[in-house]
């Protein structure tokens, strides 16, 4: 059993108030679910969105019948909550109707649990993400040493939990090929009536081979043969759905900065590789710096989330194809970060970034030697 960041729930319980927990399918919310129930004291009652009296009651807006439901029990717990119908406003009842009455929610789609959560629940909820498992909640199973003999199999088999405890190279490629096949796209074709899964992943195809690099979405359009609109509905999906991510340009309005292209990236490598069906080892491979880089920027995010290290994340290039992989805007200041998986030259910050930004913080390479500083 892997330990989670937030393997203790009870600091984020509070009367009154909602625990939503966000996430990808299959990154252990329910897992972590269970092993808080097995230890609190709270007399408590678990039902799941998947139970079709729940998605009624709950769906209901009948305080009588809501009421009825809690009567006795100091926690309500549900699993799966983005199945229930207007599950926010049931959650609302509870929390609003309820003395002390604690609430816990989980939600593997983003899209539909949030906007039905998030104006019911304005000032009554308490929000955390669970993603696949960290290197920093890692660092509690192994040293920084083993951790880096582990990274290969990081970089190309990503970090899920199932697959982070698969005991053979086999089993990790069949776990990846059924969340890539059978889980990803489950709740996009359940609630947003997309006809199919083909073109997502066609459109994930393209992305998984872009990593790295800006994003056409008129090229896109014109691969996948359908409208620039769709796709960008569908990015968007996608996004709200935890399989990828999208980071900006950052610019200060300079004439030769990029402003109006994004990058995508992975929630987690394995994924990224599974869509593509390239599990070859990193020796035989012709990708390493779009795996390290998309490796890196998630591994970075799962950090500041967890740690709650507010700001702003963008990539930064001009038009003469300067660039930095990472800008980071937080506490008033700009921090800059390259990305190398080897270095053969001594690496400098592009002279244009240094004109531009003179106040920015130290330009920092990251690399394979000093990555879980950055990370962990």
């Amino acid at each position: 059993m892997i330990t989670r960041f937030y393997n203790i729930l009870t600091p984020f319980l509070k009367k009154n108030r909602a625990l939503i927990i966000y996430g990808p399918r299959r990154v252990g919310k329910t897992t972590l679910l269970q092993n808080f129930l097995k230890t609190t004291s709270l007399k408590y009652r678990l039902d799941s969105g998947d139970n079709i009296r729940m998605q009624d009651l709950l769906g209901s807006q009948d305080f009588k019948r809501i009421l009825e439901y809690t009567k006795g029990y100091e926690l309500i717990v549900i699993d799966e909550a983005q199945l229930i119908p207007n599950i926010g406003m049931g959650i609302k009842i509870l929390v609003d109707q309820v003395p002390d009455l604690k609430v816990i929610a989980t939600g593997s789609s983003s899209f539909d649990l949030a906007n039905q959560v998030g104006e019911p629940l304005t000032g009554r909820k308490t929000t955390l993400t669970l993603y696949p498992i960290a290197q920093l909640e890692l660092l509690n199973e192994y040293n920084k040493y083993e951790l880096k003999q582990n990274l290969e199999d990081y970089l190309i088999f990503g970090s899920y939990p199932q697959v982070l405890t698969a005991q053979s190279r086999e089993e990790k490629i069949q776990i990846l090929e059924e969340l890539v096949n059978s889980y990803i796209f489950k709740d996009i074709l359940a609630l947003q009536q997309v006809k199919g899964s083909k073109i997502l992943l066609d459109l994930l195809k393209l992305l998984a081979f872009q990593v790295g690099n800006e994003v056409s979405l008129n090229e896109l359009a014109m691969n996948l043969s359908i409208d620039v609109k769709t796709v960008g509905r569908y990015l968007d999906l996608l996004e709200k759905a935890f399989v990828v991510i999208r980071l900006t340009a950052f610019s200060r309005n300079l004439r030769s900065e990029v402003v109006s292209t994004s990058k995508y990236f992975f929630y987690d490598n394995g994924i990224r590789n599974a869509v593509i069906s390239q599990f070859n080892t990193l020796d035989l491979r012709n990708d390493i710096g779009s795996l390290w880089e998309n490796f890196l920027m998630i591994e970075r995010m799962k950090k500041r989330s967890y740690k709650n290290i507010h700001g702003y994340s963008y990539f930064w290039r001009t038009y003469e194809q300067k660039e930095i992989d990472l800008i980071e805007e937080r506490e008033g200041k700009i921090f800059p970060y390259e990305f190398k998986w080897s270095i053969k030259e001594k690496v400098l910050p592009p002279k244009e970034w240094e004109l531009a930004y003179p106040k920015a913080e130290d330009f920092v390479i990251i690399t394979p030697d000093n990555y879980l500083d950055f990370l962990a």
